[in-house]
């Protein structure tokens, strides 16, 4: 056993809460091992990246895996829907804490969710897919982009004379606010707060999972995280993950993934937006929880075929 390790983060403070719950967990399953995070800036995190809409892919990760194969920290502490969907070979995801929740929700100034909007209404995110889905709902909308943590994209908000702004579910719970009311204070208002329908805001691949990743040959480390990893998270997020791969898309690709288990059987469902309409081709395919890749492979087809 490992009489210490160093957990490798982004230095955001929902980077580093999320690296809070990896020590912790590691902490409750092995209370004799020292654990250190070292915190690590990324391109994504300089501002100096350029436009990110036009390629995310690695801004977030790309210089905390290298702190991994170069030996400075023993796991890479992700926020799964930042990887891209091929990394490399000298890096494997290990394990995956708990899956958080899944959704996206709506913080408004006024209340009502999406319908509640009003006509033309100007609404910031920061995701390209969260873009399509919007215009899909509602086509008058005007939706531009958002850069920064949670905080200041609340802080943008209030103010702007934007009228909304989507954001994740769980970075909201993981920073400490509390997303299950309809309200969210924030200085100077109180912010609206509704959760939008996972049947038409499907996900990015591995929202709401915290991904540890460590050097593919330190067996140490990687049998330590035995403990912490929940089994079916990680199966979910290898057949989201290799869905993107064969899709060749990422975080700023125009597609919703998401995979549950219940039972053994695992039932993954794709929602991929085009330029030649604002309606996505979706598909859902069931079989083996331990056959994703297969299952996103089957996936692709029936998606290519709608």
């Amino acid at each position: 056993m490992l009489a210490k390790i160093i957990l490798g983060t982004r230095g955001s403070q929902l980077a580093r809460a999320q690296a809070l719950l990896v020590e912790k967990a590691i902490r409750n399953a092995h209370p004799n091992v020292g654990i250190e995070t070292k915190v690590i800036a990324t391109r994504g995190d300089s501002g100096k990246a350029g436009n990110l809409r036009t390629g995310r892919k690695g801004l977030f990760t790309a210089e905390i895996e290298r702190a991994l194969l170069g030996g400075e920290v023993h796991i890479a502490v992700h926020s799964a829907k930042d990887l891209p969907s091929e990394t490399r070979p000298e890096a494997q995801i290990a394990a995956a804490l708990p899956r958080a929740s899944i959704d996206d929700v709506l913080i408004s100034k006024r209340g009502g969710g999406l319908d509640g909007l009003s006509q033309g209404a100007t609404v910031a995110t920061g995701s390209v897919r969260r873009v399509h889905q919007l215009h899909w709902k509602r086509g008058d909308l005007t939706v531009i982009d958002v850069r920064g943590n949670v905080p200041t994209r609340l802080r943008k908000l209030t103010e702007n004379d934007w009228e909304a702004i989507v954001l994740a579910h769980a970075g909201l719970e993981r920073l400490g606010f509390s997303p299950a009311t309809s309200e969210l204070p924030c200085p100077g208002r109180h912010l609206h707060v509704v959760r939008l329908p996972s049947d038409i805001f499907l996900p990015a691949g591995g929202q709401g999972i915290i991904a540890l990743q460590t050097r593919s040959d330190d067996q140490s480390t990687s049998c330590l995280l035995e403990a912490v990893n929940d089994r079916e998270t990680l199966l979910c997020l290898g057949a989201e993950r290799e869905f993107l791969r064969r899709l060749h898309g990422d975080c700023n690709f125009p597609v919703g993934v998401h995979a549950t288990i219940q039972g053994g059987k695992m039932t993954l469902r794709a929602q991929l937006f085009g330029s030649e309409s604002p309606i996505p081709r979706q598909a859902e395919i069931e079989g083996p929880s331990n056959e994703g890749c297969e299952l996103a492979a089957e996936l692709l087809r029936r998606i290519e075929q709608n």
